[in-house]
């Protein structure tokens, strides 16, 4: 992962900036560069080489009188890059992301809708001034703010922007900005005609989508590595990308010490694979320790989003330390389009795809979220195959009919897509669900919750919790912890998340008070 940060006012000198950005080294720790091209205007840029990692690589770039910065992978790049030579430009480096600045250059606005990427971008051109954008999706983080003048900013993270705005928000997923308005390019839950066909029809789609959208992630110039929960997700993403290096790869799981549960399917995929193995064993002690710099990091107070990324921070901390990984593929993204264990009380289809299509939306706040700050936060980038624009497309345009739990086993379609072929295990393929907070151990999300209650006994909880704004108000002392970690880092910044993923509350055997699958009735072997 990499730094950007762009502003253009009165308020911050160049000595601001440079302290400011010392709040995100980790996600950039090779380089750092600010240019000021004019008075006023800061363009700054944090680097982790992954592609083109010499230092023409290195940001901003800039072309007659416009500038650019990008954190993210252009996929297909070296096509794009084939036809801007064959126009006439010329490029400084192997980095996939000076594309974006040519590619803007000829098409302008136009170019967005056209990118296959993972990205947040800001462009700087003198006579139209600042231009912004972000994947549809929203893998890659961008957050704006307006300072005391008015005057926008654009940062990776909130926290770059706390000290000169007042309100930080999120750069919405699929849009970008010109001219002071926010126009959406592409809206990925949108679906014109939904696509209907033989089992084998629709799963030969599946399995062909996910393979190229592994195959695309494994172009680094550095070392790539996985994170392996043992579930089916990171599993199926394992085992097309071993196939496809036909080499062992290297594999990344992480468990409490006294009641892991993944940390053996893991072992058994592993071993499966034949993948070089690590497992990490967290303990107590630390998963109370990193708490508040995991909500630092996070930049959230959701409860779900904090217990799943405890074990995910310390195990890219691991790998970070023990290892020369810079990339990391993951799992994410595969629950908000074949739907979670509380999707199997969908009442009909339609609902089914209603509630996929929000949390698609508000993947943002959520489960991306916590893949790029745990292992940015670690120096080391996030590629998330499940969420491959096209791949992600296709499954939301399946008949939702389809995609609903008939069988008894959630995901059925994923499932059944790599069946034959001796991808997987079946006892790992057709493995139950398990929630990652849950399945590192039921024991972690216990801790936690003890450590909450202890801190606040004889407190009236219920007037603690009224202190805060309805939108995400805390409902147990677990959240209330959380919250206020959260205020002590971004006071009164609530607002950059839309609130606590839970079930959906409305649907007959939903209507719960945690937002872990282990409280469902339909939990069953998740936990074993």
């Amino acid at each position: 992962m990499c730094t950007i940060f762009a502003y253009s006012g009165r308020r911050l000198s160049l000595q601001d900036i440079k302290e400011i950005l010392k709040r995100t080294e980790r996600r950039g720790p090779d380089a750092t560069r600010i240019i000021t091209p004019k008075e006023g205007l800061f363009l700054a840029f944090q680097r982790l080489s992954i592609m083109g990692i010499d230092e023409r690589g290195m940001q901003p770039f800039c072309h007659e009188g416009r500038y650019s910065i990008t954190n993210g992978e252009i996929y297909g790049f070296r096509k794009i890059r084939r036809e801007l030579e064959d126009a006439g430009y010329a490029f400084r480096s192997d980095s996939d992301c000076e594309t974006l600045l040519y590619l803007y250059d000829k098409h302008r606005e136009r170019m967005f809708p056209m990118l296959d990427a993972e990205y947040a971008t800001v462009i700087y051109d003198e006579a139209e001034g600042f231009i912004a954008a972000r994947d549809p999706i929203g893998i890659r983080p961008l957050f704006y703010g307006y300072d005391s003048d008015g005057m926008i900013a654009f940062a990776s993270e909130a926290c770059l922007l706390m000290p000169f705005c007042s309100r930080v928000l999120p750069f919405p997923p699929g849009h970008y900005y010109k001219d002071g308005r926010f126009i959406c390019y592409r809206d990925i839950s949108e679906v014109r005609e939904y696509t209907r066909g033989s089992i084998e029809e629709i799963t030969a789609g599946i399995r062909d989508r996910l393979i190229k959208a592994v195959e695309k992630r494994l172009d680094s110039d550095t070392p790539v590595a996985f994170l392996l929960s043992g579930g089916l997700d990171s599993s199926l993403v394992c085992s097309i990308a071993s196939r496809l290096l036909e080499r062992p790869i290297r594999t990344f799981s992480i468990g409490m010490d006294t009641d892991p549960i993944d940390s053996k399917y893991a072992a058994r995929t592993a071993d499966f694979l034949g993948s070089v193995h690590t497992n990490v064993t967290m303990t107590e002690k630390d998963v109370i320790g990193i708490l508040p710099e995991v909500i630092e990091s996070l930049a959230t107070y959701d409860i779900t989003t904090i217990r799943a990324s405890i074990g995910m921070y310390l195990l890219c901390r691991y790998i970070h330390e023990n290892t020369d990984t810079r990339v990391l593929l993951t799992g994410e993204v595969s629950d908000e389009l074949f739907g979670y264990k509380y999707t199997d009380f969908a009442p009909d289809p339609e609902a089914f795809e209603r509630e996929s299509q929000k949390r698609v939306h508000e993947l943002y706040a959520y489960d991306v979220l916590r893949a790029d700050r745990c292992i940015a936060d670690n120096s080391l980038e996030a590629r998330v195959p499940f969420g491959d624009l096209d791949f992600a497309s296709y499954v939301l345009s399946i008949d939702p009919e389809m995609k609903m739990n008939h069988s008894g086993h959630g995901k059925y379609l994923l499932r059944k897509a790599f069946e034959k072929g001796g991808w997987l295990p079946d006892d790992i393929l057709w493995r139950d669900k398990a929630a990652f907070s849950d399945a590192v151990g039921h024991s972690m999300v216990d801790i936690l919750k003890a450590h909450a209650a202890a801190l606040y006994e004889g407190k009236d909880l219920e007037k603690e919790y009224l202190r805060y704004p309805e939108q995400g108000r805390p409902f147990t002392p677990e959240s209330l912890l959380y919250r206020e970690i959260f205020e002590s880092f971004y006071p009164g910044q609530y607002r950059m998340i839309p609130g606590f993923w839970m079930p959906n509350r409305s649907w007959q055997g939903c209507d719960v008070d945690d937002p872990s699958a282990r409280v469902l009735s339909n939990y069953g072997k998740s936990g074993e």
